[in-house]
């Protein structure tokens, strides 16, 4: 998270405040720095589903990654799961869950949000998550590896299969609306061959008389490739969902994890900011709805940035869901997208932060 070295001075159990806003840790944080953290806090959740203040109705999901966190998602106020990162299901165990366990895993999740939209990502291992059972290659590079859908297509198609055996069970057992994305998709012929999966499974589980429903189908935008190809790939598919985390990266050519570059990982920068807005187009042009699932979406300061591009859906933490809706009930859409546009017309960084900060 580039907090540096400092972070080894730090005792093990001491307490700290942090202001991600400054980029400041404050050790044993005196009364008046608890106070300030705790009002910075002091924002009234919403259980509701937000506008704008013109009547656009945006959708606010959290992001998560075992059962656990359904509780503390609908507390935050979250209109549903934008982004189940499946393969959490898959880590600290002997061997992967089988098409009963998952088929439970995600009906809980549909039910705990009966009127809104659980959004499950395919199994992502591979580059920065590593699965003790199977057999992944030490790569000089894994992020630009055989990661995501690569995997589900290859070495994993068994597990593939099973996760889109349940998946397609738990769409007609639950209660909420099932979507499915596939991850790192970076040509048509992998979103093709993940498409024609799903009809075969779906043809097998007829052919055994399973109940089963064809949930919503989508890819991720995260890689430069898939913004290129975003009409194409919406054309095909029912929505797109945006994960800038990858994506800033990739665009911008730095590694999130190398300190040396962290400046350029940021989605203000004037080309991922296109990349953005291009996948929005694309989908919009084709029909599809399309969200974001990046840490971009879990701003406040970017929300109206986000609202003005277009997007239909922002997930995040759910922590900071009950900031976002305050945002985007007090956003004007004409203004935001004054704004967007002039953004889109920047040349630096800098630029975009002025226009955001509404500075001269």
């Amino acid at each position: 998270v580039g907090v540096g070295g400092d972070l080894a001075e730090i005792e093990g159990g001491a307490e700290v405040a942090v202001d991600a806003n400054n980029d400041a840790v404050v050790v044993d944080p005196d009364e008046g720095t608890r106070s300030r953290v705790s009002a910075s806090r002091d924002v009234e959740v919403t259980t509701e589903r937000v506008e704008t203040a013109d009547g656009r109705e945006i959708e606010v999901a959290a992001n998560l990654g075992t059962p656990a966190e359904l509780e503390g998602a609908d507390a935050q106020g979250a209109d549903g799961v934008g982004l189940y990162r499946t393969e959490f299901l898959f880590l600290d165990r002997e061997s992967p869950p089988d098409e009963s366990e998952q088929v439970e895993t995600y009906v809980e999740a549909l039910d705990a949000f009966p009127e809104g939209r659980v959004v499950v990502r395919t199994l992502d291992v591979g580059g920065d998550k590593p699965v003790q059972y199977l057999d992944l290659p030490d790569e000089e590079n894994p992020f630009l590896g055989n990661r995501g859908v690569r995997r589900s297509l290859s070495d994993d198609d068994d597990l593939f299969e099973t996760q889109l055996r349940a998946l397609l069970r738990a769409a007609a057992e639950g209660t909420g609306t099932l979507s499915v994305m596939f991850p790192l998709v970076a040509t048509v012929e992998e979103l093709d061959a993940a498409l024609e999966r799903v009809d075969e499974v779906a043809s097998d589980l007829d052919d055994e008389g399973v109940p089963h429903a064809r949930p919503e189908l989508g890819v991720m935008v995260e890689t430069p490739a898939a913004a290129l190809l975003a009409d194409e790939f919406a054309s095909r598919v029912d929505f797109l969902s945006i994960g800038t985390n990858d994506l800033a990266q990739y665009v911008m050519a730095a590694a999130r994890e190398n300190d040396a570059v962290a400046h350029l990982h940021d989605p203000r920068h004037p080309p991922v900011l296109r990349a953005i807005n291009r996948s929005i187009e694309a989908a919009h042009d084709n029909d599809a709805w399309i969200g974001m699932c990046g840490e971009m979406a879990g701003d406040p300061e970017l929300t109206e940035l986000l609202v003005g591009l277009g997007l239909d859906e922002l997930s995040m933490s759910a922590v900071t869901i009950p900031d976002v809706k305050t945002r985007i009930e007090a956003i004007d859409t004409a203004d935001a997208r004054d704004s967007a546009d002039r953004a889109l017309a920047a040349s630096t960084k800098e630029e975009v932060r002025r226009i955001l900060d509404q500075e001269p």
